[in-house]
């Protein structure tokens, strides 16, 4: 199979190509907020795959941030993939890609890739996805399913707030947002820029869901999720500290989750990755996040993290009972 392998540092030349979107981190004008990419891209008549990575001093990784909830291929033939594998050892002695889902295919399809390829491979969990699949249910259904205190702190707390909810982006209400981070208990945000890029974006889409709850005109907690097909993503939420005695956070969530459920008919809400506890209260499944780490053999720089590697494996805590 004549397959043409090729790199880019921009998304300008892959403008007029189709990609598989699935979500909001699969889009080109995603990638295209980020830094020091290095675009692989494999193709073959109307097929193609696209592997979007980063150039790091030790290597090529994922291009990813710390906003993202996932990273996978953008193309799924095995073929392509290979292609992609086996060339890239031209470029780098060493590839870590995560966050990889394992439920879609996407983990296998490159691990098979990158073996084939000629790469040894060591996958390795490194995060956690909760998500609420809705089967169905209406927001009542699934209240009702929620931890008791949960129930009864709206019930107690609701109309001491006041909750707004916008579907497009909205200056006020972001300003509101970042006023409210400022003062929560949360670091300060690494690239606010590139958030604010993305909420416009997404805004202009159509797909944004900017949650406000304000207290006497003030706002005290906000969210910022997005949807699409069949999707609600949670990205980011916030309140400030000296308001939680009014649990603005649990009505401001409680309202939004009903909003993707009732109007947006979502099928599934993803909380995005971490281990808080919080999120086991809204959620119902967790599925795991990998790290594939890719080590060309045949290059002396990888030997060093060859070994390493192959310690971590045969360590007595990650030893098959």
């Amino acid at each position: 199979m004549d397959i043409a392998v090729s790199y880019h540092d921009t998304v300008t030349k892959l403008q007029g190509l189709e990609w598989p979107a699935d979500g909001p981190f699969d889009r080109l004008a995603w990638f295209a907020l980020l830094e020091d990419p290095l675009f692989a891209v494999a193709e073959h008549g109307d097929e193609r795959a696209m592997l979007p990575l980063q150039r790091t001093g030790d290597g090529l990784t994922s291009l990813t941030n710390w906003f993202c909830f996932t990273w996978r291929p953008l193309g799924r033939s095995p073929g392509l993939l290979a292609a992609l594998a086996r060339d890239l050892r031209n470029r780098a002695h060493r590839i870590v890609l995560d966050p990889v889902p394992g439920e879609d295919g996407s983990l296998d399809a490159l691990a098979r890739a990158l073996r084939s390829g000629g790469w040894l491979v060591f996958c390795e969990p490194c995060d956690e996805n909760h998500v609420l699949p809705v089967d169905g249910r209406s927001f009542a259904e699934y209240w009702a399913q929620r931890p008791g205190k949960m129930r009864t702190t709206l019930k107690r707390k609701a109309k001491r707030v006041e909750v707004e909810i916008l579907t497009r982006f909205d200056e006020r209400a972001w300003r509101d947002y970042q006023a409210v981070y400022a003062e929560s208990w949360k670091p300060g945000e690494e690239r606010a820029d590139i958030l604010e890029a993305f909420a416009r974006a997404e805004g202009a889409a159509g797909r944004i869901r900017l949650g406000i709850a304000r207290a006497e005109g003030q706002p005290v907690a906000a969210q910022f999720w997005t949807v699409e097909n069949g999707t609600a993503y949670i990205h980011k939420l916030a309140h400030i500290e000296a308001a939680k005695p009014l649990s603005a956070g649990t009505t401001l969530s409680a309202a939004l989750f009903e909003h993707v459920i009732e109007t947006d008919r979502v099928a599934l809400v993803d909380f995005g990755t971490g281990s808080d506890a919080y999120k086991r209260d809204w959620m119902e499944v967790n599925r795991p996040r990998y790290r594939l780490t890719c080590l060309d053999w045949r290059q002396p720089r990888a030997w060093p993290a060859i070994v390493k590697a192959w310690g971590r494996q045969l360590a007595p805590h990650n030893r098959p009972s």
